[in-house]
């Protein structure tokens, strides 16, 4: 090991720093530390070299991968570490990124479902649809008041009408909401309305909704954070919100195919912007994947407003 000073010359490098602060409270891969920081592997590959050259990191193989923690970093550059962190600008970003990674790392119940990922529906049995199955559930859900935010023309409202108090569904193509009203009409849903609107300024009252869903439609925000504010402004305390969007992806054709403005986010970007926008008991997660190219995958994220 370095002594303390040498030490102390290694660490004047940002990201260095970082990665010690983040290894001193877990072990992590590569991609763990990429995810949590953002950065290209190679860049961080080459900084975890330097400090294990400096003894200050250690590697123990698991299976494909190569786990980093701290190795024999003595107590006085350890309080160091910990008393300065609060000095670091990225500190507490990179600590509920860590956060993040490790629930994820130890969610059982995810690992069981991504092994059961792309099974239903490949063998076909009587009776046995998505379509039912999301009936079914939606009778378990109480009725409330519902907005479906980025509704297009309406099919995922009038789904969730079959069981609301009331169903709002803005999109901000004036089309898509005369089309949608149409359809409503013509099925008898007399709770279920749509408003021409964006989802940066929903035309919806303050703490008016129970439940607020956005499907496919976060990506289409020029600013995702401040969509995420108006949620969470016309959300009632106890209220939910519940998004479902794509995994960040690099299929750029994907702006002129789908007028997307976003490939897709990062489960850290969705945390941050669902935090930011005032949510808590916040779960962000990858729950699918497609299986023909360019393999869209799917994140949930979901998240409560604070009861009065």
């Amino acid at each position: 090991m370095l002594p303390l000073l040498d030490s102390l010359r290694l660490l004047s490098e940002p990201t260095r720093l970082r990665l010690l602060l983040l290894l001193d409270q877990a072990e992590l891969t590569v991609a763990e530390l990429q995810e949590i920081l953002a950065m290209k592997q190679s860049r961080i590959s080459t900084q975890l070299g330097l400090l294990k050259n400096a003894g200050l990191v250690q590697a123990r193989r698991s299976g494909k991968n190569s786990i980093y923690g701290l190795d024999r970093v003595s107590a006085p550059l350890r309080t160091l570490l910990r008393e300065g962190a609060p000095e670091i600008p990225e500190a507490s970003a990179d600590r509920a990124a860590l956060n993040l990674v490790l629930r994820k790392r130890s969610d059982a119940a995810r690992i069981y479902f991504d092994q059961l990922a792309g099974k239903f529906g490949r063998s076909y049995l009587p009776g046995r649809s998505w379509k039912a199955l999301a009936e079914t559930l939606l009778l378990l859900m109480p009725a409330q008041v519902i907005a479906d935010l980025g509704a297009g023309e309406g099919t995922f409202s009038q789904l969730l009408a079959q069981r609301a108090e009331r169903v709002i569904a803005v999109d901000s193509s004036e089309k898509m909401v005369e089309f949608g009203s149409q359809v409503a009409k013509a099925n008898g849903f007399t709770n279920l309305e749509y408003r021409h609107g964006d989802l940066e300024e929903p035309p919806i009252g303050d703490a008016s909704i129970d439940l607020v869903f956005l499907s496919q439609s976060l990506h289409h925000a020029a600013r995702p954070d401040r969509a995420l504010h108006e949620a969470f402004r016309i959300t009632r305390p106890g209220g939910r919100i519940v998004i479902l969007d794509l995994l960040k992806h690099e299929f750029e054709q994907a702006r002129e195919l789908y007028a997307d403005l976003w490939l897709g986010f990062s489960e850290v970007e969705l945390q941050g912007y669902l935090e930011a926008a005032g949510f808590r008991n916040i779960l962000v997660r990858t729950v699918d994947r497609e299986s023909e190219p360019p393999h869209f995958q799917t994140l949930l994220g979901m998240g409560e407003k604070a009861g009065a």
